[in-house]
């Protein structure tokens, strides 16, 4: 079996597994023990709320796919910084702005555009848009945009809890920090392993197969969003 086609059956077989499990199972969730520390906490906690902010981005599997959909074909470390910066500034604009704004949206609606952001970038990467549409899209407006929904999505979730007022500001703040953190340790690591493949003959050979892949898992997320969302309604 060539081995472009047994990575789409590969695909294929992680989508029917997925599709077994219950929508709630892929959304964007605060474990229970974590959720319950947020909703009885009552003043400044800043290291418990940096770590939570960071455990968060580093488990967040939707953040960490779009960022290495982003920094796949970036081989210098100005250009990742850059990128990094922009979605950074879009994720704490919203997240900020949800919280102390008390910006509302549906969570799965969010998530599902968060989801779409992972097939965007994967195309991006396959130089879809190019080939398919003959466009070439701003890829540093893009990525700033959906870095705004990316917060918008941590942000629908800490508007679940009945958040104490005392030293929110602090707490949120801290939160904020602690995803950020999260995001350089898990980038460091994924831009280290990419760059190691890189030396490797097979890289551009494989990167296409890499991609289709990251787009699969995007589909997978909006579709359980989505799902998510008619199931609530």
């Amino acid at each position: 079996m060539p081995i472009r086609r047994r990575w789409f059956v590969v695909a294929l077989v992680a989508i029917a597994v997925l599709m077994a499990i219950a929508p709630d199972a892929l959304a964007h969730n605060v474990s229970k023990r974590d959720a319950a520390f947020v909703v009885a906490n009552s003043g400044r906690a800043i290291a418990a709320f940096m770590y939570l902010g960071a455990k968060h981005m580093v488990t967040g599997y939707d953040h960490l796919l779009f960022l290495v959909g982003v920094i796949f074909f970036l081989y210098r470390l100005k250009d990742v910084l850059l990128y990094v910066s922009l979605f950074t500034i879009g994720h704490s604009t919203t997240l900020l702005l949800g919280v102390f704004g008390g910006v509302h949206a549906n969570a799965y609606v969010i998530d599902a555009i968060i989801g779409f952001s992972v097939v965007y970038k994967a195309f991006d990467n396959m130089n879809g848009f190019q080939r398919v549409l003959g466009v070439e899209p701003n890829t540093k407006i893009a990525v700033l945009i959906f870095g705004l929904f990316h917060g918008f999505g941590l942000a629908t979730k800490l508007q679940e809890f009945a958040l104490s007022p005392n030293g929110l500001v602090a707490n949120i703040l801290s939160f904020n920090v602690g995803v950020e953190i999260g995001q350089f340790l898990a980038l460091t690591a994924v831009f280290i392993g990419l760059s190691y493949w890189r030396t490797r003959a097979g890289f551009l050979r494989h990167a296409f197969v890499t991609n289709t892949l990251l787009m699969t898992g995007g589909f997978i997320l909006v579709g359980y969003q989505l799902t998510g969302y008619m199931v609530t309604r």
